[in-house]
């Protein structure tokens, strides 16, 4: 006997909806099939995947191992059934996009209104993150056809790199800030107050890393999980903040400058093994667009500050 995607399938279905009788009712099948099903799972992994309670469910230390494999040989099983129907033409099927909530926000829209101009049939799901380590877990568990994120080191599929993210200090219009032109030293900004970011965040670990180089930690006023509220409150006040510049709005009110030394990561799209017709046609629809510093806040700011 050998374990089955059904069986893994009850097993997680289980697992989040906390008792077998809510399973089965989701499932649309009787309870001691359902049963029978996990039974013969756990069998065939050597022990006990949960701990039946009165009034629901717990994993074994077994079972915590095994979920996320469970999910992961799932969400393959999702992913396959999708790219062989895209490729074959017999459903347009849906389009996973993995990516970071600022590169969703920041870079994404252009893309897909291009590319949905030629594919208007088919679905896109975006799969967001707030880490690149996250993003790239998730890329390897199967979870996205195709990532869009700072280029992952020593990845083994394709990747086609998009160019280079630039960060930048958003503040209110009169912030009392030491600038020369439109750049600032951020050493020189050690005594001011920061919209920071609420870990675990990757925006959180840039702004923390940047500063931290410059010889400081940032004493945080306020922390958002978004890029655009930073901006908000940023421009509000409360403090200075540092964000993509892709999410900056073409005339955003606030003050906005370049810092010192630069703070920047290379993007990139990727995916695990060479793309279908479709997601070929995402990646190449992303890779022609001037995504990574927008044209207004280039003209803004004097070009690019990516420090060579």
């Amino acid at each position: 006997m050998s374990i089955t995607l059904r069986q893994l399938e009850y097993f997680v279905t289980v697992v989040d909806e906390g008792s077998f009788t809510a399973a089965a009712a989701l499932l649309h099948v009787t309870q001691p099939g359902l049963s029978h099903q996990i039974q013969a799972l756990e069998r065939e992994l050597g022990g006990p995947l949960l701990e039946r309670l009165p009034r629901n469910v717990r994993l074994t230390p077994a079972g915590r191992t095994a979920l996320p494999h469970a999910r992961a040989s799932l969400a393959h099983a999702d992913r396959a059934s999708s790219a062989a129907r895209r490729a074959s033409g017999v459903d347009a099927g849906e389009l996973h996009v993995g990516t970071l909530y600022s590169i969703s926000v920041g870079l994404l829209p252009k893309a897909l209104r291009s590319w949905r101009q030629s594919y208007p049939d088919v679905q896109v799901r975006l799969v967001e993150f707030r880490r690149t380590q996250d993003l790239i877990a998730a890329m390897e568990a199967g979870q996205a056809d195709l990532a869009v994120g700072p280029t992952p080191p020593d990845w083994k599929g394709p990747v086609e790199p998009i160019g280079v993210e630039e960060f930048v200090i958003a503040a209110a219009h009169d912030a009392p800030l030491p600038a020369d032109g439109q750049t600032v030293s951020l050493a020189d900004l050690a005594t001011h107050q920061w919209v920071h970011f609420t870990p675990p965040s990757g925006l959180s670990d840039i702004l923390d890393a940047a500063c931290r180089a410059a010889g400081f930690e940032p004493h945080a006023a306020v922390r958002t999980e978004q890029a655009p509220s930073a901006l908000t409150l940023a421009l509000d006040g409360l403090g200075l903040t540092l964000v993509p510049g892709n999410v900056v709005p073409p005339g955003y009110p606030g003050l906005l400058l370049w810092p010192d030394p630069p703070v920047h990561r290379e993007l990139s799209v990727y995916t695990r093994v060479r793309p279908d017709p479709i997601t070929a046609a995402f990646v190449a629809a992303i890779t022609r667009e001037p995504l990574a510093t927008p044209p207004h806040l280039l003209d803004r700011l004097g070009g690019a500050h990516t420090g060579g």
